[in-house]
Formats: structure tokens, sequence, C-alpha cells
């Protein structure tokens, strides 16, 4: 089984055990579980392909970050002859190295584990925190166009006619 993935507008072929290095991913942590969503194909087992359009619906492939890492090194170097000028500079790029643990077809992502900690009692809000849902607050909204309503008509009143 295999798959086509797109990771940063760069395509992939992946399948299960493989290390990739993928464009780098700045917000990704060492030993993180990335799901990857964007399956343009995917193959089975038996040979049947199913092409996206653009992607495959409910297809996702798991991977985990094993490291950050750097390139090898690109010269670039400058000249210009008979004119005194030369320059010499270098750069690596940065890449992510990941692992692919597993394809899935039908959208299922495998059950979380326990690395990663979710803080449940952050999620969960008061019944006091939370805004009425009685339509309080539009009684109140109505109370103070009344209010306004009669403002207006006092400032008539206190106007000079022209009679």
């Amino acid at each position: 089984m295999y798959a086509i993935v797109d990771v940063k507008d760069k395509q992939f072929k992946v399948r299960e055990d493989d290390t990739l290095y993928v464009p780098y991913h700045s917000d990704a942590d060492v030993d993180q579980q990335l799901t990857l969503d964007r399956v343009l194909l995917l193959s089975n087992e038996d040979g049947d392909v199913t092409l996206g359009t653009p992607t495959v619906d409910d297809a996702t492939v798991t991977a985990r970050v094993v490291d950050h890492v750097k390139g090898d090194k690109v010269i670039v170097f400058k000249k210009k002859r008979r004119k005194r000028y030369r320059v010499k500079r270098g750069h690596r790029q940065q890449y992510t190295q990941i692992q692919i643990e597993s394809l899935n077809a039908d959208g299922e992502a495998p059950p979380p584990t326990d690395d990663v900690d979710t803080d449940d009692e952050a999620e969960t809000t008061s019944e006091d925190d939370a805004p009425a849902a009685d339509g309080s607050t539009e009684e109140t909204s109505a109370d103070t166009d009344a209010s306004s309503d009669e403002a207006a008509d006092a400032d008539t009143d206190d106007a000079p006619s022209d009679d």
C-alpha cells in the first residue's frame, strides 16, 4: 500500500515505515505525531488506485517527527572579471525528518498515544461564564430601545415649534 502526499506544496510517495525529509515544520516538535490529510493518490495491496480530485476523501497519513536537520551546503559564488569583485556565500536548507507510521484509507486516525497531554479542565466552561440562552439579552436590548425612543420623544417636545 502506498500514497502520494502533498506536504507544503511538495509531493512524496510514501509507504508505511518510510523515512522522509520534508520541508521544515517550525511548529512540529521531535516525537510529535503529524497527520497529513492532503492525500492525492492512494493505492491498496491489490493494486487498486484511488485518484483524488484534488484529494482523496477521508484519507490520511500519520507520521512522527524524528528530527530537524539541515541539508548539504550550497555554495553561491559571484564574480565579475576585471572588476575585483568576488562574493562567496553558502546556504543550508532546513528539513524535517519524518517517519510514516500508518496510511488510513477510511479517514480514521489511530487512537492517540499517551504522549499527548490533553487538558480537559481548560476546555470545559461553567454555566456562569456562558451567555444566557433564554433570550434575556434580547429583552435588555428591547428595553434600551424603548428608553431611547422615549428620550427622542422628549427632545422633540422641548424643541420650539414654528407656529
